[in-house]
């Protein structure tokens, strides 16, 4: 099913072809300060889109790495005391810059620390995207959502109010990954369908992700919805000729590589709520 004819529609569809079209070309670099089981991941998804990554966790040398990147991102997997400093530090390095901080809140609700964590960061940063399964947007939004570890035991839109009530208290926008992605801002609700399966088989897909929502967002597309649509797309792609979670890993980095304007036209399925 190709995407609904509206205006409305039409119009989301022309965002993401330009995102992509100008992340292409400019090819911006995205800080990770990201977790050490997906590293090798969300950088390898941001050079199959087009963009450049670099992880840097060091204080040192934040200050001068956010002069000129275009994004940080900030992924909570493998948090301890010595990180959150950094993180803090970051984040003020990132506002000093006018630069998008792009938040995954891994394991949010899994523990107080994590939780209170996550919290900090979306209150510290002056530009944000929260990008994060069900049960992580529940239980940073105050719900009592249901997780085991890292992993989601709630449907994605089950997370819509605490998403809203999210994008109020920060003034951010937030993208909901499930079965279905909903892309949630101030004034509209977007719904993806696209995706497969398989996915959620593999470590860091949503992490990559959360990388991908940082490109986008260093050339301007800070809704999140790029990001969203074109890494369900790719793992649609990649899901047909892949037989299991391994394949599936290296086959979605080749789709991001080779994905064009008119196979995301034809293949995405979008509702604007």
């Amino acid at each position: 099913m190709g995407l609904i004819n509206t205006a409305d529609n039409n119009q989301q569809i022309t965002l993401i072809l330009d995102a992509l079209q100008r992340l292409r070309a400019q090819k911006p670099l995205v800080l990770n300060i990201t977790n050490y089981v997906v590293m090798n991941n969300t950088a390898n998804a941001l050079l199959a889109i087009g963009a450049s990554p670099i992880m840097a966790h060091s204080r040192e040398e934040m200050a001068e790495m956010l002069s000129f990147s275009g994004a940080l991102v900030i992924n909570i997997g493998t948090l301890d005391s010595v990180l959150t400093s950094r993180i803090a530090f970051a984040i003020e390095q990132a506002n000093a810059n006018n630069r998008p901080v792009i938040l995954d809140p891994v394991g949010c609700g899994a523990s107080h620390f994590r939780t209170e964590t996550s919290r900090q960061i979306a209150a510290a940063a002056a530009s944000l995207i929260i990008r994060g399964n069900a049960s992580e947007i529940m239980a940073l939004a105050g719900d009592t959502g249901n997780n085991k570890g890292v992993d989601a035991l709630d449907p994605s839109f089950a997370a819509l109010d605490a998403a809203k009530h999210l994008v109020s208290t920060y003034q951010c926008n937030v993208v909901i990954s499930g079965v279905s992605d909903f892309i949630v801002s101030k004034d509209r609700v977007i719904q993806l369908d696209n995706g497969h399966a398989m996915m959620p088989y593999v470590t860091g897909m949503g992490c990559s992700l959360s990388a991908l929502t940082g490109a986008f967002a260093a050339v301007g597309e800070t809704s999140g919805l790029a990001a969203a649509a074109i890494f369900a797309i790719a793992g649609e792609i990649a899901a047909e000729q892949s037989q299991g979670p391994g394949s599936l890993q290296v086959n979605i980095l080749d789709a991001l590589y080779q994905l064009d304007e008119a196979t995301i036209s034809a293949q995405l399925r979008l509702t604007c709520l």
